[in-house]
C-alpha cells in the first residue's frame, strides 16, 4: 500500500497531482498536522483503517499555511480524487467557493454544518456532550475544588467544548471553580505545546489540578506540564491516555476517525447534508483503558453514565454554546 508522502508545499503538492485523472478518495489535514495525537491524527487514522480494510489507497496533504487551502482542494478535485475529505472549520469559506465548480466531486467536511451544496456532506459533532461528562469526572477527581480548561483557537467551537465541560463539573459539584484559558485568536493556536504548557502551569498555581485540553497539538504541551507538575490532565479527541500513563485522567473521545471512514466507504456515492454525531450515535464519549483504569473510581463511572443515559434520552440538555452564545455555568 503506498500512500502519499508529506507535502512541504504548496508547488511540491500540486507537481504531484499532475497526470491521469484517479477515483481515489483525499483527505487534506488542517494546520498541525496528521500526528498531532488529536483531531488530525484521529482523521488520519479513519483513513488508514478504511486502506486496511480495502486495500485501496488515498491521497493525503497537510496544510503548511492558510494560504494552501483553495488552490490545495481545487487540485485534488482536478486530479479526480473522489470524495475529498477536509478536517476543519476553515475549511468551510474555501468549500463554498470550490464546490459549485466540481458538481461530480464529492466533498466531506468535518465541524460544519452550515454549507447548502448538492455535493457537500457536512459532519458536526455534539462536542458539549462529551466535554459535560469529562467535566463530572474532573470534578469527581479534583482534590482541590478548583479544575481547568485550555482551548486552542478561541472560536464558538472550542468554547461549546468550555461551556460543557463547566456544566458538567457544576453538576458534579456545585462549588467547584472553573479556570478557562483560550491559546490564541490565529489558527497558530492549534500547535504550540510550549505556549500550552505554560497555560497548565499557570492554572495550576490557581488551584487547578485537573485540566482539560481541547486545543490539538498545544494538547500536547498541556498533558506533559500536568504530568510534570503531579496534577492530573484530560486529553481530547483521540485516545490520549497512552500518553502519560496515571496523570491523564481520561479523554474526550470525538469519533473523527469514523467520520472519515465512513465518508471514504462512501465514495462517489456519498450523500449530501448534515450528520450529527454526538452521544446518542457514539459520536463522541470518554476513554478507559489499563492507563487510566487506577484513576476512574466505580462511582465515578457510575455518574457518569448515568447522566450519559439522561442526554441520550433527552431528559438531560447540555447547553450548546453553538446555539446560544452563553455559558451558564462559567464564564469566559
Amino acid at each position: 500500500m503506498s500512500f502519499m508522502k508529506t507535502l512541504a508545499g504548496a508547488t511540491c503538492a500540486f507537481a504531484l497531482f499532475a497526470g491521469a485523472a484517479s477515483a481515489e478518495p483525499a483527505i487534506i489535514f488542517d494546520l498541525g498536522g496528521k500526528f498531532d495525537k488529536s483531531f488530525n491524527e484521529a482523521a488520519f487514522n479513519g483513513a488508514t483503517r478504511w486502506a486496511e480494510e480495502t486495500g485501496g489507497t488515498f491521497k493525503e496533504l497537510e496544510m503548511q499555511d492558510e494560504a494552501q487551502r483553495e488552490q490545495a482542494l481545487r487540485r485534488l478535485a482536478e486530479a479526480g480524487a473522489n470524495p475529498v475529505v477536509m478536517t476543519g472549520f476553515a475549511f468551510g469559506d474555501t468549500l463554498a467557493k470550490v464546490a459549485p465548480d466540481f458538481p461530480d466531486t464529492k466533498f466531506a467536511i468535518i465541524d460544519v454544518d452550515w454549507l447548502d451544496f448538492p455535493n457537500v456532506t457536512q459532519i458536526a459533532f455534539s462536542e458539549h456532550e462529551g466535554s459535560y461528562l469529562v467535566g463530572m469526572m474532573a470534578a469527581m477527581a479534583s482534590k482541590t475544588g478548583t479544575v481547568g480548561f485550555i482551548g486552542g483557537m478561541d472560536i464558538p467551537l472550542i468554547r461549546r467544548f468550555g461551556c460543557g465541560y463547566a456544566q458538567g463539573v457544576m453538576a458534579a459539584n456545585p462549588d467547584a471553580v472553573v479556570v478557562l484559558n483560550m491559546t490564541g485568536t490565529t489558527p497558530a493556536a492549534w500547535n504550540d505545546p510550549v505556549k500550552g504548557a505554560e497555560l497548565a502551569k499557570g492554572q495550576k498555581a490557581q488551584g487547578a489540578d485537573v485540566i482539560f485540553a481541547a486545543a490539538g497539538g498545544t494538547g500536547v504541551g498541556v498533558l506533559q506540564a500536568a504530568a510534570d507538575e503531579g496534577i492530573l490532565s484530560i486529553g481530547v479527541d483521540s485516545n490520549q491516555n497512552y500518553m502519560h500513563p496515571g496523570s491523564v485522567l481520561t479523554s474526550m473521545l470525538k469519533r473523527v476517525d469514523n467520520a472519515v471512514y465512513e465518508a471514504f466507504k462512501a465514495g462517489a456515492d456519498l450523500q449530501p447534508g448534515v450528520t450529527r454525531m454526538g452521544l446518542a450515535n457514539d459520536g463522541v464519549g470518554y476513554a478507559m483503558d489499563e492507563n487510566n483504569a487506577a484513576l476512574v473510581t466505580p462511582e465515578m463511572i457510575a455518574a457518569v453514565d448515568a447522566a450519559a443515559a439522561k442526554i441520550k434520552s433527552g431528559e438531560l440538555v447540555v447547553h450548546d454554546y453553538m446555539s446560544d452564545d452563553t455559558c451558564p455555568a462559567a464564564t469566559f
